[in-house]
C-alpha cells in the first residue's frame, strides 16, 4: 500500500505546529514532514515537539542540510529521537540549498564529497559503530554514540540530479523526491538510483483542496514554475494523482499544500480522511 502524508510548510509560524499535529494525529494521518528552510523552522526541534505532541503520526524531516551541521551532533539528534520516539521519527538529508550554505558560510566545494562522507559516517554511527575517518569535510575520531538507537534506522537521502541519486541508491536506504517532480521524474529517477526493491521512494506532491485550489495552485504555479505543478481539485482527484505517481515508483507520497491554503489544519484531515481511503 502507498504510504500517504501531508507536510507542515515552514512558513507557517513555529506556534501553529502543535494543532496541526494534533489535528493530523486525531484524523490517522500516517506522516507529517517538516521542513528546514533557512531560515524558518528548525526541523529536529519541531519534529520533537510534534512528536512529543501526538501518539501516532509518524514525523518525517525532509531535510536536514549536511553543511550545517557536524555529523557527530546529527547522529546525536537523530538518536535521541529514535530513542525517545522509535520509527515515528523519520530523518533526511541532503546537500541543502546551495545559495543558502553560501549565505551561512558552509556551502562546499564539493557537495557530493560532503555528502558521500556524511552519509556514510552517519550511518555508521547510528548502526553503534566507532568511526575514525579522516575525509575532506568529516574528520572523527574513535567517535561512537553512548546511547545508539535501539534499532538503527533507515537512511534516506534527500536527491533530484543524476549523480546525487546514484548516491542515495549506493548508500541511502530510501530517497526523497523535491515538490515539483512528475511521475515520468519519478521513473527517471528510479532508473538513476538503481536500488533493489525494498529501496523507499518518498515524493512531495503539492496539492491543493477546496473550493480555491485551482486559483491557488495557479498563483502557486505562476510563483515557482514547476517541472508538474501539482494537482488541484476535490479528493478523487487527489488520490488518482497519488496513483500516478505510486505506478511510477513512489512508495510514499506526501502532499504539499499551498504557502496560501487557508487552513492547514483541515488540509491534514482532509488527507486522512478523504484522500486516504481512496488510494491504494
Amino acid at each position: 500500500m502507498t504510504g500517504l502524508g501531508a507536510i507542515f510548510l515552514p512558513q507557517n509560524p513555529p506556534e501553529r505546529l502543535r494543532s496541526i499535529a494534533r489535528a493530523a494525529d486525531e484524523a490517522g494521518l500516517e506522516q507529517l514532514w517538516l521542513w528546514e528552510d533557512c531560515f524558518l523552522n528548525g526541523g529536529v526541534s519541531a519534529a520533537a515537539a510534534a512528536l512529543a505532541w501526538t501518539t501516532r503520526l509518524r514525523v518525517g524531516i525532509g531535510i536536514l542540510p549536511v553543511p550545517l551541521r557536524n555529523v557527530a551532533l546529527t547522529a546525536m539528534e537523530v538518536a535521541t529521537l529514535h530513542r525517545m520516539f522509535g520509527d515515528r521519527a523519520i530523518v533526511g538529508v541532503g546537500h541543502g540549498v546551495q545559495e543558502w550554505m553560501k549565505q551561512v558560510g558552509v556551502k562546499a566545494a564539493s557537495p557530493m564529497t560532503m555528502l558521500r562522507e556524511q552519509a556514510t559516517a552517519l550511518r555508521a554511527l547510528l548502526n553503534g559503530e566507532s568511526v575514525t575517518t579522516d575525509g575532506r569535510y568529516v574528520q572523527l575520531e574513535q567517535v561512537k554514540l553512548d546511547w545508539p538507537p535501539e534499532q538503527p534506522p533507515a537512511l534516506l537521502v534527500g536527491a533530484t540530479g543524476p549523480k546525487t541519486l546514484r548516491l542515495t541508491g549506493e548508500l541511502g536506504d530510501g530517497t526523497i523526491l523535491t515538490g515539483g517532480t512528475s511521475p515520468d521524474g519519478v521513473r527517471a529517477a528510479r532508473e538513476h538510483i538503481g536500488a533493489p526493491d525494498g529501496h523507499q521512494l518518498v515524493v512531495f506532491l503539492p496539492a491543493a483542496l477546496g473550493p480555491t485550489a485551482a486559483d491557488r495552485m495557479a498563483r502557486q504555479q505562476e510563483r515557482y514554475g514547476m517541472d508538474f505543478p501539482g494537482v488541484a481539485g476535490d479528493s478523487q482527484a487527489v488520490a488518482e494523482t497519488v496513483a500516478l505517481f505510486a505506478e511510477a515508483g513512489a512508495t510514499t507520497v506526501v502532499l504539499q499544500p499551498t504557502v496560501d491554503d487557508p487552513d492547514p489544519e483541515g488540509f491534514v484531515r482532509a488527507v486522512a480522511t478523504e484522500v486516504r481511503p481512496l488510494v491504494g
